[in-house]
């Protein structure tokens, strides 16, 4: 067990970084007429902007959090003036809340596609495991917070921290920060990495034409003249 939690939390981490950089790149070069959302407002309207809002603002805000949360080195958060405690209630609240968004949005979006006929017989199962794949991790990731209740010296928040910041900066003494912690977080941590894998192969590629429009706002005018 202890050589599988080594390989999982030390090395797998590599593994599905490299999937996820070279594969949206090797997907964006030979297959970009599939770089797309794939929407299916024009079938099907249904609840679509409320759940499809409601799933962006917390999965979004989720993401943005674990990423400033885990990768801020401590000496960032001390120089604040934020303390262990403080940020331990305050990763609890904010994930709570986003995550709670994102699990509801993603429900009402589940229940538009497969309660139509034509939504879930055009759905490709990419897109099924995709969707139930982001349902579980979101879903382990709220089932951390009673547990995190119990921490709230932020003990834990910090090993966590460690982990992440030595992945990061490949040093290879990582793994031993979350071998030990309680299996919840374990298994959030596993399926949120598998996430990484499975982004090139689905429509989740699209968000990275989300964080490059914001080029749009450093781009030239566009000159438009009307014919003579």
């Amino acid at each position: 067990m202890d050589y599988l939690q080594y390989f999982i939390f030390g090395i797998y981490p590599y593994i599905a970084l490299t999937i996820f950089l070279l594969g949206s790149l090797v997907r964006f070069e030979r297959e970009q007429y599939t770089w797309r959302s794939e929407s299916t407002q024009m079938i099907h309207r249904g609840q679509l902007r409320l759940g499809s809002n409601l799933f962006h603002i917390g999965i979004i805000g989720v993401f943005l959090g674990h990423l400033g949360g885990l990768l801020t080195p401590m000496v960032v958060w001390q120089a604040l003036g934020v303390t262990h405690e403080a940020k331990q209630i305050l990763a609890m609240t904010a994930g709570g809340i986003l995550g709670g968004l994102g699990i509801i949005g993603l429900l009402i979006l589940l229940y538009r596609r497969f309660s139509n006929e034509r939504l879930a017989a055009m759905t490709p199962m990419r897109d099924k495991v995709l969707l139930l794949w982001l349902l579980v991790t979101l879903g382990l990731g709220l089932l951390t917070i009673p547990l995190s209740m119990a921490h709230l010296n932020g003990d834990m928040m910090v090993m966590f921290m460690e982990w992440a910041q030595r992945i990061v900066t490949f040093r290879g003494d990582a793994a031993p920060f979350v071998i030990g912690s309680p299996l919840v977080f374990q298994l959030h941590i596993f399926f949120g990495m598998t996430f990484f894998i499975i982004f090139p192969f689905t429509r989740m590629v699209h968000v990275w034409s989300g964080f490059a429009s914001v080029t749009y706002l450093g781009r030239a005018w566009q000159l438009v003249r009307p014919r003579a």
